[in-house]
Parts: structure tokens; C-alpha cells; sequence
């Protein structure tokens, strides 16, 4: 009989994807979802999702539904988590239970009921800023910014001597900064499963996901990915909003390679205890995204708004260097930022967004978390 997984948080974005790529490969899939309107609106089961999925309607963090949901797995991948650097900085309190006790719901009831693997979904947001490296070569690990030199446009990140310092691509040794309760969130996520699965030899992979694009992204959320938010804008015929001056750089990586990544993390042996980056390993602006994205959508007359400020819990550069990745895992992300923006284009073309933007800018400036 072939293996069933468990997918928590399995019934939006990624996790339809994995069960996508689950069931193509012989898998049976069950997922436990909260279904939160914020992402589904509210529909009872996603339309996109797969027929063969069974879907559970539940919390994370109530042990009885958790239970249920992982009785007879074999493996367990854990995307259960509320998501959004800048609504962590004011729901402290719904972002800490849902992925910091959550997870730790879930561990309780693999302890009871242990898997072959488990993998939980990490994010870049981790490492703060990325690494970088000074004019002579030397790498530096890059530091919060000061508030002083944010309040004066000076974007870039600095060395000690306040010479300007270049981006690199950041690997998975760089020493994690938490620059949001968010960043906070997933980094003890990660841990947790490390240390509870070392404790109980359940075999645990962290996959560090960074930023991640493509179909069934909850377009009408201000919170998810950055160029769904650039989409929805545009698609209401206004114009991307940027911070900073938009030369900050990102990993954009597709969908499709990132459950590429996460089946090998359950079907590669020898990697249990291992922490890894998915990116595409390309560096882009923001700006550029805006700009490619408006022109796909044949929408180039209008330009984005650079608004020259500063997001509490903001980062300037990190984009992935995805060595260990192919070299453990034999992770070959695949498809090219053009041919995923014609994609996403195309299932853009059956939607509708309601462009919540301006309410999650205004709720920031509120609380004085924008500069």
C-alpha cells in the first residue's frame, strides 16, 4: 500500500501544490487546514484542491483534532502557520499561538504516533539580513540597520567602517537575526521540530522557503507573497507599492520547484537533522518584479510607487545560496522567472482581487511600524 502523508496547512498555497506533487508521485495525501478566511474566504474546500485529498477541517493547536489527523501517517509535513512579517508585529498574540504552541500541539502527538519524517517549513525571514561581503572580499554577516540611518534614505546595509557593503548570497550557516515576531515564529518552529525530533528519532528536515510565487496564492490577502500583492494591485489598476527606494534584492522562486524540494526532503535518505534553503539561487529587485509583473500583465503604463519608507521588521538584502540543497538533496529548482510569470499571468486571468493593501499600510503606520 503506498504511504499517506499528513499536510498541516495543506489547503493553500504551497501545501495544494505538495499534494499536487504527492499524489503524481503515488502518495496518498490527507491535510489538516483551518480554512481562515484571511486566506479562503469562505469556501468549505478550495476548488483547486485535488479530489483524491482528504481534507480535515481543524487548529493546530487543538490536541484532539491534531491527534486525529496524524493517526496512521507515515510522514508529516508541517506548513500550519499564520504568515506575514508586518501583521505579526501587532497579532503577537494569534502569530505566537498558532506557530510557536501549534507546533508544539503537533510534536506532542509524534511523540504518541512517530512518522518516518518530518519536514517543517521555515523562511528565509530567519536570517534578517543576508550576507555580504566588503570591497577587499571579506564576508560579513549582515547587522540590523539603525533607525537613524533609515529616518535619512541611506538603504544599504554598512560595514563597521560605514563603507557600503555588497550582497552575496546567503547560506544556511549564516547566524540567524530576528527582525519580526514572524522571523521570531518560525525560527523556534524549526528548533522545536529539530530538538523534540533528535529527542524521539523522529527523522526532521527544516526547509528555509524564500520568497515563493505562483497559481492558487490568496490574492486578496495584503500578507502573502510579495508579487500576489504586486499582482492584485495591478489587476485594480494600481500602481505596486515599494518601500525603500526598490532596489532591495530577493530570491523569487517558483512553486513548482519548491515542492520539487519538499518531496526530495522526505525521499532523500541521510539528510534527517539537516536545514535547508529553497530559492531559485537568482537575485532580483523588488522593483524590477514590479516591473516585469506589469508588463506581463500588459499593464506597463503604470509604474510603481517608491514610497521612500520603512517597514518595522524589514530587511535590505537576502537571496539563497542553494549549494547544500542541490548537493544533498539533488534539488534542481527549474523554472525560469519568465516562464513562471506567463504562468502565473495566464491563472491570473480567471481571478478577481480585492486589493486590502492600503487597510494593512494604514494599520502599520497606525502603530508607528513604518518610517
Amino acid at each position: 500500500m503506498s504511504k499517506e502523508i499528513l499536510i498541516t496547512g495543506g489547503a493553500g498555497f504551497i501545501g495544494s501544490h505538495l499534494a499536487d506533487e504527492l499524489i503524481a508521485h503515488g502518495y496518498r495525501v490527507r491535510i489538516l487546514d483551518a480554512m481562515l478566511p484571511q486566506v479562503h474566504g469562505d469556501a468549505e474546500r478550495p476548488h483547486y484542491l485535488h479530489p483524491k485529498v482528504n481534507l480535515m477541517r481543524g487548529e493546530i493547536t487543538d490536541a484532539r483534532v491534531v491527534a486525529a489527523a496524524c493517526r496512521g501517517v507515515d510522514a508529516v509535513y508541517h506548513f500550519a502557520a499564520r504568515v506575514g512579517v508586518g501583521q505579526s508585529m501587532y497579532e503577537i498574540d494569534q502569530y505566537t499561538d498558532t506557530n510557536d504552541r501549534g507546533t508544539a500541539v503537533l510534536l506532542e502527538a509524534l511523540i504518541n504516533q512517530p512518522v518516518e519524517r518530518l519536514v517543517v517549513a521555515s523562511s528565509m525571514s530567519v536570517y534578517g539580513e543576508g550576507m555580504y561581503q566588503r570591497q577587499d572580499g571579506t564576508l560579513l554577516e549582515g547587522k540590523e540597520r539603525s533607525l537613524w540611518q533609515l529616518a535619512v534614505g541611506k538603504w544599504e546595509a554598512l560595514g563597521p567602517n560605514g563603507d557600503v557593503l555588497e550582497p552575496v548570497p546567503t547560506p544556511e550557516i549564516k547566524t540567524p537575526s530576528l527582525a519580526s515576531v514572524y522571523a521570531l515564529g518560525k525560527y523556534v518552529q524549526e528548533q522545536m521540530c529539530h530538538i523534540v525530533g533528535r529527542a524521539y528519532n523522529i527523522p526532521t528536515v527544516a526547509l528555509r522557503f524564500f520568497n515563493v510565487y505562483g497559481t492558487r496564492q490568496a490574492l486578496s490577502n495584503p500578507y502573502t507573497g510579495v508579487l500576489a500583492i504586486f499582482a492584485s494591485r495591478l489587476l485594480n489598476n494600481r500602481p505596486p507599492l515599494i518601500y525603500e527606494d526598490g532596489l532591495q534584492k530577493r530570491d523569487f522562486v517558483n512553486v513548482r520547484d519548491v515542492v520539487q524540494a519538499c518531496r526530495l526532503a522526505i525521499e532523500t535518505p541521510g539528510v534527517a537533522g539537516e536545514t535547508f534553503n529553497i530559492g531559485s539561487g537568482v537575485a532580483y529587485t523588488v522593483c524590477e518584479l514590479a516591473e516585469r509583473m506589469a508588463a506581463v500583465l500588459g499593464k506597463q503604463e503604470i509604474a510603481p510607487q517608491v514610497t521612500g519608507k520603512y517597514r518595522a521588521g524589514d530587511i535590505r538584502h537576502c537571496f539563497a545560496d542553494i549549494t547544500k540543497a542541490r548537493q544533498l538533496l539533488d534539488y534542481r529548482p527549474s523554472v525560469s522567472l519568465e516562464a513562471g510569470l506567463a504562468e502565473l499571468v495566464e491563472w491570473l486571468g480567471g481571478q478577481s482581487a480585492v486589493d486590502s493593501v492600503d487597510l494593512a499600510n494604514y494599520e502599520l503606520a497606525q502603530r508607528g511600524l513604518t518610517v
